[in-house]
Formats: structure tokens, C-alpha cells, sequence
């Protein structure tokens, strides 16, 4: 059961990085993703008062999981908004294979012959991509690449976080109590970085403006988190599976950036995707 809701994250996954590269066009990333944690915040908002706040010990870890989870965001965010959504979800599928490398040396996970090959072939893919990137200027050392690459280092550590969490053999913390508490927390944080760092500036930056998208972003986002938490609470998930699986969400992305948002340079880019699905489709034959 744990996969098919891992899939079902997947898609809402997808979704979420196409309403946020829409959302993005020409606006600002802080007002942005400032609303996505608030409205974030506000449908998890009756999962809060029901689980209630615990004690210190249990909100100091979902705390530092609101900081990683954030910081992620803001590179991820900004990278969204100045690189084609076919380059973005290609690179974001490379996380996985962090995650299962993570989970090699942190919970003792051994790699296989066929998880070894998904991780050869992620890591060619990758490369690949990079030289897409190069043709369309979007060199190695280009700014918006190293966020979108901080992002995707900060997101496998959350995956990995995630479960040391969540998993029955660690701290098994009730996963609502946990998503509820890291959207507040997330929402608090970002009014202090739009107070501080947007508003007294933002006559010198990209303007606000409403975008019908904005909402959708955390639409898709909290089913999509809602599903991954409850494949990973449960005793059987394998977080590189699951992760891996998520990545999947790359499909929508790279149709939607094909067919309704005419990026460029789709052939080779659809190279790249396939050797990464390939190397998904071995690790998850690998890691069953």
C-alpha cells in the first residue's frame, strides 16, 4: 500500500512544481512562497489543535525539520522562477539517489547490483542534463543552477530526516502532528523573512502581482505531503523507494514545460529523462 500511495504523491508532485513555475512568471519568489506557507499552514491548521503542541522534545525536531524544509524551498523557488521547468524536474530527480546513498551510511542500507546501475545511471543522467543546461546558457556556474542544486541537497536531507521521524525504529512521531506543526512553523518563519528582507526592498525588486496559481501551489502540495507521510509511518516504507517514486512527479512537470509552456531543447532533455527513468525503474526493482 505504501507504494501506491508514494505514486499518488508523485502526481500531486508534479502538479505542485507546474503551478509554482506558472506562479513564478515574472513576480516575486518571496510574497509567493510567504502565501504558500500560510495557506499551508491554515488547511493543516485542525490537525494542530487536535494533536496539540506535546512537549519541547518532540517540537525541537519538527522545528529543525521547518528550517531544512524551508531552505530548501527559498533556493528551489528561486531557481523555479529562472530556469525551464525541463531542466528544474530533471535535476530534482536526482534527489533519490542521494537519499539512498544517504541511507546507505545512516541506517545501514546496502546497495545491490541493480541499485548500483540506477545509481551509475542517475549519476550520467545528471551529467547529461548539464550540458542541456550549457546549450541554452545556463552554464555550471550559473547562480540560479547552484540554488536549484542547494535545493536538491537540502531536499534529500529532509527525505532522510523525514525518516528518522516517522519511522517506527526511531522517534515514530505522529506524522500529522508533524506536517501541522512544520507548516505553522514554516508560515511564522517566512513573515519574518518577508518583513525583514522583501518589504523594506521591494520597490528595487520584481513586483507582487496575484496569480490565479498561487493557491493551487499549496493544494497540490499538502496532498502531495499528505500522502508521502503516511506511506512513510508506515513499518514497511523504504524512504529511497519512496523518495525515488516522488521523483517520479518529473513526468507532469516535463509534459506540462513541453506541451503548454513550449521549452526548448526537448529532445535531448527527453535523452536525459529516460536514462533517469531507467535508473528508477532499477532502483526500485533493485530495492524491493
Amino acid at each position: 500500500m505504501w507504494w501506491l500511495l508514494a505514486f499518488g504523491s508523485a502526481a500531486l508532485l508534479g502538479g505542485y512544481d507546474s503551478f509554482k513555475k506558472v506562479s513564478l512568471k515574472d513576480n516575486a519568489v518571496i510574497p509567493v512562497l510567504l502565501l504558500n506557507t500560510i495557506l499551508c499552514a491554515a488547511m493543516f491548521s485542525p490537525w494542530l489543535l487536535q494533536t496539540g503542541f506535546g512537549s519541547w522534545a518532540v517540537q525541537k525536531y519538527i522545528v529543525a525539520k521547518s528550517v531544512l524544509v524551508l531552505s530548501s524551498w527559498i533556493a528551489g523557488y528561486a531557481a523555479m522562477k529562472h530556469l525551464p521547468l525541463t531542466i528544474v524536474g530533471p535535476v530534482n530527480a536526482t534527489r533519490p539517489v542521494l537519499v539512498l546513498v544517504g541511507a546507505i551510511f545512516l541506517f545501514g542500507e546496502r546497495l545491490n547490483l541493480l541499485q548500483w546501475a540506477g545509481v551509475a545511471l542517475a549519476i550520467a543522467a545528471y551529467f547529461l542534463m548539464r550540458l542541456s543546461g550549457a546549450r541554452e546558457g545556463y552554464e555550471r556556474g550559473n547562480k540560479w543552477i547552484l540554488c536549484l542544486i542547494l535545493a536538491v541537497l537540502l531536499g534529500a536531507l529532509s527525505g532522510l530526516y523525514d525518516k528518522y521521524l516517522m519511522s517506527p525504529d526511531y522517534l515514530a512521531l505522529n506524522r500529522m502532528q508533524v506536517l501541522s506543526w512544520y507548516s505553522f512553523y514554516q508560515a511564522l518563519m517566512m513573515l519574518v523573512v518577508t518583513a525583514f528582507l522583501w518589504w523594506p526592498n521591494r520597490h528595487k525588486t520584481t513586483p507582487f502581482h496575484w496569480n490565479w496559481a498561487i493557491p493551487f501551489i499549496s493544494i497540490f502540495l499538502c496532498g502531495a505531503d499528505f500522502l508521502y507521510m503516511q506511506a512513510l509511518s508506515q513499518p514497511d516504507a523504504l524512504i529511497a523507494v519512496v523518495s525515488m517514486i516522488r521523483r517520479g512527479s518529473v513526468l507532469v512537470s516535463f509534459a506540462i514545460g513541453a506541451l503548454l509552456l513550449k521549452e526548448k531543447n526537448l529532445k535531448s532533455k527527453a535523452l536525459d529523462l529516460v536514462l533517469l527513468l531507467i535508473s528508477m525503474v532499477l532502483l526500485y526493482f533493485g530495492s524491493r
